[in-house]
């Protein structure tokens, strides 16, 4: 078919490439088509004995060449050259129904050099003119070596004698071909053929490059004609050696073996070429040709054009290969030789190069798309799946699903893979940093199918990319008589932040608990915070007038790290009020109404020492500490509670004998604090963040009427005290040790009564904190008082 075969003569060698694409699935064999003998198939040691060579250029097309004193060659006079060539392709391995193509090769070539030398790829093949020359003293040492053996020669038959380390052994032209050699003459010149590494060869090293050797002398005895040919050849079986960027390939310029008289050797011409074709100006495709008295190099940058780069795996590592199919024709003339035409045919493939690709991210935050770049690839690498979050798709699928998958080219032949995902596809990991940023991150698993063997790659890569796309809410706040209002964004809340009221979560229960009222709609959250409800910090406290604040705290949901405060703060106008403060502050403004109405300034705790602080007509106002002022406090299950009185004692007038009684009216007013408690303050003063200050304590005030408390008087019992570790009453203090407490830490107080008469009872009436062992020192700290 057209297209199917390419063939070429060069230095009288046939050229024959087959396009590989015509026989992708197929098998195919060669067949050399003898005129007398028929078709011969071509295999491994015919073609080094005949000077074939099979094998595959750097494209992977196959490639057949053939010496033109090939065995099956025609030969016109050595001048003209044909051969016919069997190209048999089947679908089957067995070769069963193959189809024939039969394809003829025709070669010219007229200009023969004294002694042309071809080293090929399987075989070393001279060629020696025969011409009788003019008459010379000059004898060659391998003429004179030979010349002992002359009388031996038989008469009319060609016979090889080969010199090696081994020593001297003479054969006939049969003989050698058992061997794998081949031997003949044509009309005007005598060849040898012979493989590589034979046992009648040796090697040597010429300026550093390693020689296959094979001396030898054809000889011929024909009455009163003795025919004694040097039919010596040497080639290089190295001489290769690479850098990560190029190839250098090194040839003796001068061959000791070859040339009789190096005194008079000339070199006449040198050129190189790649597959079959001259180069004439090497430095126009960047290739190096340098040659002095020593060497002819060769030097290739990796990737040069000419070469293959080919795409391979090692060990689950991608890398590259680079092959290129170079020939050099060195022709020089010496006084024993005349001319020699010496021609190298080298297939160079580097080592595998590793080739670690990259991923290189091109994302465009602004318009929130991942451009991820992964290459450089040669073109033997196409893209066989990409995995995006473990999930697999082809390229097609890809597209389905709305991810960009496509090829960029580049002058130099190489291509990336680009891939485009949205920051929003739900293959995407999104997680909330900073205070409003989010990390997009892109995890790819790609798959490739990698050179003409199809060897699958696996590559992974992750893309991040932080940008600030969430907007931190803005509070708004607003006040009535009664409450306070605090108005906040939905958007992000129990996603990326949590309200905290303190340390504790600010959830429907505890709004509930706390007494707020809380509605959401589409976009906010409203909360309704009574003045008095817990969690309210009151800033300022004065007569009928309080400045409150209330304060939630917004806070990362996984790191609970906070990231801002909301706070509204408003004053307001109360007339009555208690606030109970966590740190045992108690601020009264009592409201007294009575008839006949009393003085307010007369008005005082159980403590007639404490006094209002303001007062009108009306009102009083009262500041004081839980642990002064007559303040007792009691236990009712996990609460504390203090409690004091106010109260107005009737004046008495006196008289000139008997007390006169006025008409002030009686009045008691009892306040109650209570506190949790595990989380009340009762010594000292606490000085912290509001925003971390446990809730308030709440107060009550209630009437009651002037009745003296009866007490009964106690005898002394069996009764022993201990002061806990901790909450669970398991471990305790030794006796009559000094206990250390922080303000904030509470006491575990236990009483016991060793009494087990039935008709005892224990109550705890008068317990207090000193600073020392000593229990009448001051200060003192009340605990209960008149419990």
């Amino acid at each position: 078919p057209p297209g199917f075969v390419e063939s070429s003569c060069r230095s009288r060698i046939f050229w024959m490439k087959l396009n590989k694409l015509f026989l992708q699935g197929k098998f195919f064999q060669l067949e050399i088509y003898d005129p007398y003998a028929g078709p011969i198939l071509l295999d491994e040691k015919l073609a080094s004995r005949c000077g074939y060579v099979l094998s595959e250029d750097v494209w992977g097309n196959p490639v057949f060449r053939a010496s033109a004193l090939g065995c099956h060659v025609a030969n016109e006079a050595d001048e003209l050259f044909s051969l016919i060539v069997n190209i048999k392709v089947s679908s089957f391995s067995s070769m069963r129904a193959a189809v024939t193509y039969t394809y003829p090769m025709y070669c010219s070539y007229p200009s023969w050099a004294s002694r042309e030398i071809v080293c090929e790829e399987n075989y070393m093949e001279v060629s020696v003119k025969t011409d009788v020359p003019a008459v010379s003293n000059d004898y060659t040492v391998a003429w004179m070596s030979a010349l002992p053996e002359t009388q031996n020669v038989a008469y009319e038959q060609w016979q090889l004698m080969f010199v090696s380390p081994s020593g001297r052994k003479r054969i006939t032209v049969s003989d050698a071909v058992k061997l794998g050699y081949s031997f003949n003459n044509t009309l005007s010149r005598v060849y040898l053929r012979a493989p590589y590494h034979s046992n009648e060869s040796d090697v040597g090293v010429v300026s550093g490059v390693n020689m296959n050797l094979v001396t030898s002398t054809s000889m011929y005895r024909q009455r009163w004609l003795l025919l004694l040919i040097d039919t010596t050849v040497s080639c290089p079986v190295d001489g290769i050696s690479f850098t990560d960027t190029t190839i250098t390939w090194t040839v003796p310029s001068i061959i000791p073996t070859l040339v009789v008289q190096e005194s008079t050797f000339l070199s006449k011409n040198i050129v190189m070429g790649v597959d079959d074709q001259v180069i004439i100006n090497p430095k126009d495709k960047n290739y190096l040709l340098e040659h002095n008295e020593t060497h002819i190099r060769i030097t290739i940058p990796i990737g040069a054009e000419g070469g293959n780069l080919k795409s391979s795996v090692s060990g689950g590592v991608y890398g590259v290969i680079y092959s290129i199919d170079l020939f050099l024709e060195h022709t020089w003339t010496d006084a024993g030789w005349q001319t020699t035409k010496y021609t190298v045919i080298k297939s160079i493939t580097t080592p595998f190069m590793p080739q670690i690709p990259t991923v290189i991210n091109n994302t465009v935050p602004e318009e929130r798309l991942f451009n991820v770049a992964f290459g450089h690839f040669l073109p033997d690498v196409s893209l066989v799946a990409i995995a995006i979050g473990n999930v697999p798709f082809t390229p097609r699928e890809a597209q389905y699903h709305r991810l960009k998958v496509y090829e960029t080219l580049f002058s130099n032949r190489t291509k990336k893979f680009i891939l485009e995902v949205s920051f929003d596809d739900p293959y995407v990991l999104k997680e909330y940093v900073n205070r409003n940023e989010t990390k997009y991150t892109l995890l790819v698993n790609y798959t490739l199918s990698v050179g003409p063997e199809m060897t699958l790659y696996y590559h992974s890569a992750e893309v991040e990319c932080v940008i600030a796309d969430i907007e931190l809410p803005e509070s708004a706040g607003s006040c009535d008589e009664e409450n306070l209002y605090l108005t906040l964004p939905t958007f992000g809340l129990h996603q990326y932040w949590d309200l905290y009221l303190g340390n504790t979560l600010l959830n429907r229960h505890v709004a509930l608990t706390n007494g707020y009222l809380a509605a959401t709609n589409s976009t906010h959250l409203i909360l309704q915070i009574p003045l008095f409800a817990v969690g309210v910090t009151y800033e300022e406290v004065s007569f009928q007038k309080i400045k409150a604040r209330f304060d939630v705290v917004l806070r990362k949901v996984r790191t609970m790290e906070t990231l801002q405060m909301f706070s509204i703060s408003c004053s307001f106008n109360s007339s009555e009020f208690i606030i109970c403060h966590p740190d045992g502050t108690v601020m009264i403004s009592a409201q007294m109404k009575t008839v006949p109405a009393i003085d307010m300034s007369k008005t005082k705790l159980r403590d007639s020492s404490c006094k209002p602080r303001e007062y009108n007509e009306a009102h009083a106002f009262f500041k004081f500490h839980v642990t002064t002022c007559g303040t007792s406090v009691r236990f009712e299950g996990d609460h504390i509670i203090y409690e004091n009185e106010i109260s107005y004692e009737k004046e008495t007038l006196p008289g000139q004998s008997i007390p006169t009684i006025t008409r002030d009216p009686d009045y008691r007013l009892t306040v109650l604090c209570y506190y949790q408690a595990k989380e009340t303050l009762v010594l000292g003063a606490l000085v912290s963040d509001p925003a971390t200050s446990p809730p308030f304590g709440s107060g009550t005030m209630e009437p009651r009427p002037n009745t003296a408390a009866h007490r009964r008087v106690r005898q002394a019992l069996n009764v022993v005290s201990r002061v806990s570790k901790d909450e669970s009453f398991t471990e305790f203090y030794e006796p009559n040790t000094a206990i250390l407490k922080r303000p904030v830490q509470p006491v575990f107080l236990e009483v016991e009564l060793k009494d087990e008469s039935p008709s005892v009872e224990l109550y705890l009436e008068n317990c207090w904190v000193t600073r020392s062992l000593d229990f009448n020192s001051i200060p003192r700290w009340n605990i209960t008082v008149d419990g």
